[in-house]
């Protein structure tokens, strides 16, 4: 979808096909150009109720109300038709500047706009051939918002995640990821539409910037990922500057959770059983449950790490050991050869040394 930076109603005429009807001008300015649509106030009566539809809830501003024809038909009220010209300005401006984009979002209200993007599958982005020059940009500069609408969902998750609201916190990063799996989605349009523009004669040089463009919001797309998958909490385990006291839980869900530490019980192992009971660390002291749980599957994935290193270096052992193994087999195969060839040439030398005898005594 096109960049909305602003929109306002320009004004209104009186058209008289194919009945009579006023139409209101409308101009949309994008980031990189505008463009004028006509809309009559049927039109707007319809758009809103497709909005309540697909939404499930009523745009933040209301719709001016119905007058009755034939004072909305007469020009001696102009009065009447300015209210509703600035009630139907609030109205899309509303939606524009809302923070919820489910209205700016649905297919109704870019077709009414105008907004040169088609539906595909139910989601945004227009097939790479629709792309022109303009829309490419537009497309990007969309996706830049949506961008730093993340970015705004992970700060808040990191806020909900220090005051302990566990399950808002969650429920933002499930959104957020959300969010970003449609961005994706469409960079890869956005991409092949990159190729279609070169292909219908976009200058090498322009080319290559739109391509350092994509490059770097899959590179902010790839930073936002690895985001949401560290969680704050548990990355504040181990910062020194944590009090103890935060986001820990109460002594006596943690009895339940480690047991009873009483010094009744006899210091000896027991064969089959546990050596000690659970303790608590500097690590897993400031955190809650939530936060426990994905320090262990941070050290699980260390642990993992290391094995499958550790693993590495005793194949690579396995196989220094064979080759040593090998080596020696050779070596004593090529020692017992010798071995015979010194035999061999000491029994020459000992029937040598006997025919030397015998000449001597003639």
């Amino acid at each position: 979808m096109a960049a909305i930076q602003a929109i306002r109603i320009l004004g209104h005429e009186e058209r008289s096909k194919p009945k009579l009807h006023v139409v209101y001008k409308i101009e949309i300015q994008a980031s990189v150009r505008s463009w004028l649509m006509w809309r009559r106030y049927s039109e707007f009566d319809d758009l809103h109720t497709e909005l309540i539809k697909s939404v499930g809830t009523a745009p933040p501003h209301p719709l001016p109300p119905k007058h009755p024809l034939k004072l909305f038909r007469s020009k001696e009220n102009p009065q009447i038709l300015q209210e509703r010209v600035d009630g139907l300005e609030n109205y899309l401006r509303a939606i524009i500047s809302s923070k919820d984009g489910r209205w700016r979002d649905a297919f109704a209200f870019k077709e009414f706009l105008g907004i040169p993007v088609a539906k595909k599958d139910g989601g945004e982005g227009g097939a790479p051939s629709d792309f022109t020059s303009a829309s490419w940009l537009d497309e990007h500069m969309d996706l830049q918002n949506r961008v730093r609408d993340i970015r705004a969902d992970i700060n808040k998750r990191d806020a909900l995640s220090d005051r302990g609201d566990v399950v808002s916190a969650h429920s933002t990063n499930v959104q957020a990821k959300k969010k970003l799996a449609a961005i994706l989605n469409r960079l890869g349009t956005l991409a092949d539409g990159l190729r279609s523009l070169a292909v219908a004669g976009l200058s090498e040089g322009e080319f290559q910037r739109r391509t350092d463009m994509a490059a770097r919001l899959q590179d902010d797309c790839e930073k936002l990922s690895k985001m949401m998958i560290v969680s704050r909490s548990s990355s504040r385990a181990f910062a020194s500057s944590v009090p103890a006291n935060q986001n820990s839980a109460s002594e006596a869900d943690r009895a339940k959770l480690l047991g009873s530490t009483s010094a009744n019980k006899p210091f000896a192992r027991v064969f089959g059983a546990a050596a000690s009971q659970p303790q608590e660390t500097e690590q897993t002291r400031p955190l809650d449950d939530f936060g426990v749980l994905q320090l262990q599957q941070t050290k699980m994935q260390e642990q993992d790490s290391q094995l499958s290193q550790l693993t590495t270096i005793l194949q690579r052992q396995r196989q220094l050991g064979l080759a040593i193994n090998q080596e020696i087999l050779e070596q004593n195969e090529a020692l017992d050869d010798l071995t015979d060839n010194v035999d061999s040439t000491g029994a020459k030398l000992a029937n040598a040394k006997k025919q030397l005898n015998r000449l001597d005594r003639k």
